[in-house]
């Protein structure tokens, strides 16, 4: 079985927001499709997790911003490669406003104008256990086209916006692995959905990503 017949299945890029109390949260996630026209209903998978899978769970209202090609790739780091319990990921990021990198929709939800061409508003229906992740299957409230630049898909993000290795820097941390150039032969495992490096000779099987929180399937074997 080849697993890597998945990645030829098309896939967006969206900023999943909501809140709790005081908490404004987010994380990027890959799989918001429309499921019924009428009524007017999406659905997205999340990752259990992400924080913004328990906010969630808890607040059942959310905005859904859609990235487009003009995302940078500091916006999958803000919202991809820090965990909400750990970081207000919404500090030292520019506020509602005319040049504000997000504002508040009607719902009482941040959505993201950095990168994004239109966001959906909605409230969680019902959710299906799927073990590692919750299905959340929800009714459309509101929407906004903020932009027409093209939706940016799972395969423009790793052609045109993740830097490449050879862009890092020598001697930058990445993931558990200081590169250097003393660097070789060594054994690292990569993630290709984000590109968290994993040095070892062996991925445990259960090894998720501490950035994009993806399985080790989506690993890939490099020897430096």
């Amino acid at each position: 079985m080849d697993k890597k017949a998945m990645y030829k299945l098309s896939y967006g890029l969206f900023v999943l927001t909501t809140k709790v109390g005081d908490k404004d949260n987010g994380c990027i996630t890959n799989t918001a499709i429309q499921v019924t026209t009428e009524p007017n209903q999406i659905a997205f998978a999340v990752n259990k997790l992400n924080y913004t899978h328990d906010m969630l769970m808890e607040s059942k209202v959310f905005n859904i911003s859609i990235l487009s090609e003009d995302a940078s790739f500091d916006v999958f780091k803000r919202f991809g490669f820090q965990s909400g319990r750990e970081v207000d990921k919404f500090a030292d990021y520019e506020g509602p406003g005319a040049s504000g990198m997000y504002d508040v929709s009607a719902n009482g939800i941040t959505y993201i104008k950095d990168g994004t061409n239109a966001f959906i508003s909605g409230n969680v229906e019902q959710t299906v256990d799927l073990g590692t992740h919750t299905l959340f299957i929800c009714a459309v409230t509101d929407m906004e086209v903020l932009s027409d630049v093209p939706s940016a898909t799972y395969a423009y993000y790793q052609d045109n916006i993740k830097p490449k290795p050879a862009d890092i820097a020598v001697g930058e941390k990445v993931g558990t692995l200081e590169k250097n150039e003393n660097d070789k032969g060594v054994t690292i495992w990569r993630c290709t959905i984000c590109g968290y490096e994993y040095e070892g000779e062996e991925l445990p099987e259960d090894f998720i990503c501490p950035w994009c929180k993806h399985p080790a399937s989506d690993f890939e074997k490099v020897t430096r």
